[in-house]
């Protein structure tokens, strides 16, 4: 919890928990299926669960979905493997559903 005092970041809509720091923000023009998404250097407090290979709209990649680690609430994925060269600097990187976080100071 210390990384996160007198720094914006972004905690679980459902139980408050801190999950990134606004400083970790990659990019802001990601989608999921609910509607906007950010893109991720670093998540905390959450669990990945083991990673599936996806069809997605920028091609196919190994994911594992993320979930808050004190609700289980479901918060996006991250990005394993790109099969596609092109998209090799998603590994590692988190896909956070806007709708599962809110920002805090």
């Amino acid at each position: 919890m210390a990384e996160f005092v007198g720094r914006p970041f972004f905690s679980c809509r459902n139980c408050r928990n801190p999950v990134a720091l606004a400083d970790d923000i990659l990019s802001r023009k990601f989608r999921v299926k609910s509607g906007p998404a950010y893109m991720f250097t670093n998540a905390t407090n959450v669990v990945i669960a083991r990673a599936q290979d996806r069809e997605l709209l920028t091609g196919a990649f190994s994911v594992a979905d993320i979930y808050c680690s004190n609700c289980h609430e479901g918060m996006g994925w991250k990005y394993v493997r790109a099969y596609d060269p092109k998209q090799k600097y998603k590994e590692g990187r988190f896909i956070i559903d806007l709708s599962k976080i809110l920002k805090e100071y």
